[in-house]
């Protein structure tokens, strides 16, 4: 697939996963990390990489890349905090197809701008580097479908275990934000840990992912959530319809969490992806503002 096309035409983003070996099957996978640091600069996949893409600096703020003990080895991730001292409330921040790569970076120091210990993830580092992948088609048949939400809401898990033990995170407040593939985790991680204040799921797909790893869409699980998530959509967005929009406010009602989903017309799926053409400034400055609003008034 043409990367220009990303966001703008439907793939096929449950592509059947291959050779799944047991222990991927039903958790977290055994099979080794291909991942052991993050990637430089943006995936390959995402190139060629737009004018308009935000850097935020680093005055004012700690970062590293730094590795995350798990149940079976560590993982990379990428931590932005405020210099000065003290405990911060914790964003998690959850990539896209591409990986942690410079625009997951560029979020976890606006974040830490505005005074949060945020924490980005590998959360591909077993089962490939999408990093130096060069077709989108590959990444989402030969990665992203062979990743276990077992695996995801245990890498999280651990991913707060390490923030409470660098000193630097108030781990009583915690909040996710995720994009794209991180915005579907949103819903399942908040359904997996209902401790978290707040999450926000920038156009998580909600139905049609469903496989042995990932046995419910939040389609099926709305109505069971506790955690308040504001879900940031798009109008136009090729893999979202309307219809199933409509199906998961219904079972967000149910809930009683107080979740609420916000369609931004006439945009397209990816329109905070800053770097690509599917890019939308006033749907994503106006989405920034609601999600930082969502976060303050739940606590964080």
């Amino acid at each position: 697939m043409k990367v220009m096309d990303y966001g703008l035409k439907p793939i096929d983003f449950n592509a059947p996963p291959q050779g799944l070996d047991s222990a991927t099957a039903t958790g977290v996978s055994r099979r080794g990390f291909v991942m052991t640091s993050l990637a430089t600069g943006f995936a390959v996949a995402s190139n060629p990489v737009l004018a308009q893409a935000i850097h935020t600096d680093t005055k004012g703020l700690d970062v590293a890349e730094v590795q995350v003990p798990t149940q079976d080895g560590k993982i990379p991730a990428y931590v932005a905090r405020p210099a000065k001292g003290g405990r911060h409330p914790v964003i998690l921040v959850v990539q896209e197809i591409f990986g942690v790569h410079e625009h997951i970076k560029d979020m976890c120091r606006r974040f830490a701008k505005l005074g949060y210990y945020a924490i980005a993830p590998e959360m591909f580092a077993r089962q490939g580097d999408v990093s130096k992948m060069t077709d989108i088609g590959a990444i989402l048949s030969e990665v992203v479908s062979k990743v276990p939400d077992a695996q995801v809401c245990s890498d999280l898990d651990a991913a707060l275990a390490f923030a409470k033990a660098s000193g630097h995170a108030d781990v009583e407040h915690v909040g996710l934000v995720g994009y794209c593939w991180g915005g579907r985790t949103a819903w399942v991680y908040s359904l997996h840990n209902p401790k978290l204040k707040a999450a926000v799921a920038y156009y998580g797909l909600l139905d049609g992912m469903k496989s042995p790893i990932k046995p419910r869409d939040p389609v099926d699980f709305g109505a069971e959530i506790k955690v308040p998530v504001l879900g940031l959509y798009a109008g136009n967005d090729p893999y979202i319809k309307p219809d199933v929009i409509a199906t998961m406010q219904g079972e967000l009602v149910k809930s009683g969490s107080g979740s609420e989903i916000v369609v931004f017309p006439n945009v397209s799926h990816g329109f905070n992806a800053d770097y690509r053409p599917t890019y939308d400034k006033t749907a994503a400055t106006y989405a920034w503002k609601l999600a930082r609003e969502w976060l303050t008034e739940h606590g964080l």
